[in-house]
């Protein structure tokens, strides 16, 4: 079992910056690739980012491309999810997920524990 608690949701302005925190506890992270999703209200839940167990390799949506940067420490077991140049479609719940392989995957099915998540609002 991997428990995850996000951390560094807010209220921004369009054009600000956010650091998001995932902190894990349970098994040992480092063998975990971390996603980051998020789900606005009415609409499915979407992948934003994701990295692998060793911190190597990142992946990311389109939409969060050049923006938002993925990363991890693995001796302090926490996953960062820092958010530039925020736009009110950033809107959205964000959760971080852990998925027992090296692989960062983009599929929401594919991850098996889920935080709470953190909410983040980008005002116009």
């Amino acid at each position: 079992q991997v428990q995850l608690v996000e951390s560094g949701g807010g209220l921004v302005q369009a054009g600000g910056s956010l650091r998001l925190s995932c902190a894990a506890s349970g098994r040992t992270f480092s063998n975990y690739a971390v996603g980051w999703f998020r789900q606005a209200l009415g609409k499915e839940r979407e992948f934003v980012a994701a990295i692998s167990w060793g911190g190597r390799v990142t992946n990311y949506a389109d939409s969060v491309k050049g923006r938002f940067t993925i990363s991890r420490d693995n001796a302090k077991n926490m996953v960062y999810l820092q958010m530039n140049s925020l736009k009110p479609e950033d809107t959205a719940d964000y959760y971080c997920a852990a998925k027992f392989t090296m692989i960062p995957n983009r599929l929401v099915d594919e991850y098996d524990y889920w935080g709470q998540g953190t909410q983040v609002t980008v005002s116009s």
